[in-house]
């Protein structure tokens, strides 16, 4: 019998993918000045959320991407980021990493 691994999947904003600038998109809070990138449950979530977040449409491209929790929380942290789970208005849920 062999074991299975259910890996968990978040969704989280990525700024020009498949280009060579593509990076996830991430944000300072203005009160602790700590950086957070956020992540969602669904794509559905993350694109109603992203209606509602800063963001620079005149000069880059966004797209809502799976990423599997482990390598957002490795990749986020080698750049000094937290991560938080968010919902569609963009209020934190819980914090990831």
């Amino acid at each position: 019998m062999s074991d299975q691994i259910k890996d968990i999947w978040y969704y989280i904003i990525v700024q020009n993918p498949e280009a060579d600038g593509e990076q996830f998109v991430g944000y300072t809070d203005k009160k602790t000045g700590g950086a957070f990138i956020p992540a969602f449950k669904t794509k559905e979530i993350a694109q109603q959320c992203f209606l509602v977040m800063p963001k620079d449409i005149m000069n880059h491209k966004y797209e809502a991407q799976a990423i599997i929790r482990e390598d957002l929380i490795t990749q986020a942290r080698k750049n000094g980021y937290d991560v938080f789970l968010m919902d569609n208005k963009g209020c934190v849920l819980e914090k990831i990493s």
